[in-house]
């Protein structure tokens, strides 16, 4: 390996897609990467905290929150873009999300909607107000980390809805597809130096390099970064 061994620190969504460009990094540029994966809450706590690591991959939000407090070297570097996704689980019948009707039918029918901690759940609640639905709904929050995927597996929930980055591969869930036409939700996550990287050179290598790596024949429900 070429260079000093890198600690990352990222929210959940983004692990699978680390994991891979971890070791194709590795075998194309000789660069030793590691990532620590956790929810995007405790992730932005411990670079509050001034853990000791190279770069963060978060929602663009929370790296421009962290940028502004001084936590970065580096603003924040978009690089791949998530949809937001409707899942129920998989012993119920695949229901119609072609257009807004369909989407305001399918959440007046559900017992329990499932929706993250993340900046999905924070752009789904409100969709949902502008919707003039969140007083006729119940609602259940995932804990920080944890998929929705588990609250339709063991049926808290039987309507979810998340990035697709996070719902991609979990067992005993059918994704619905993504939400139509003007309700869209779509997730940007970026990159940035920490301030407490001990090799901010080396740093800003990995994410140029990041940056360069067209994603969008992968399988991890992100696709390069496309600006809006």
């Amino acid at each position: 390996m070429n260079g000093p061994a890198l600690l990352g620190l990222s929210s959940m969504a983004v692990r699978p897609l680390l994991a891979e460009l971890s070791e194709r990094l590795g075998a194309a540029h000789g660069l030793a990467v590691r990532f620590e994966a956790a929810g995007g809450v405790e992730t932005a706590r411990r670079i509050r905290a001034a853990a000791r690591a190279d770069v963060a991959v978060l929602a663009s939000d929370a790296l421009t929150a962290l940028h502004h407090e001084g936590r970065l070297v580096t603003p924040p570097l978009p690089l791949w873009d998530s949809e937001t996704v409707a899942a129920v689980p998989a012993t119920a019948p695949a229901r119609p999300l072609a257009t807004p009707g369909d989407l305001r039918a399918l959440l007046l029918s559900a017992s329990a909607v499932a929706h993250s901690t993340g900046p999905s759940g924070t752009a789904l609640l409100a969709l949902l107000h502008r919707l003039g639905l969140v007083g006729r709904l119940t609602l259940r929050q995932a804990p920080p980390g944890v998929p929705v995927a588990a609250l339709l597996r063991d049926g808290t929930a039987d309507l979810a809805f998340q990035q697709r980055s996070e719902l991609t591969g979990h067992p005993g869930i059918r994704l619905l597809g993504p939400l139509p036409g003007p309700t869209a939700i779509t997730s940007t996550f970026s990159a940035a130096v920490l301030a407490t990287s001990p090799h901010p050179a080396a740093a800003r290598r990995l994410l140029a390099l990041l940056a360069a790596d067209d994603v969008s024949h992968l399988t991890h429900g992100m696709r390069s970064h496309q600006p809006r």
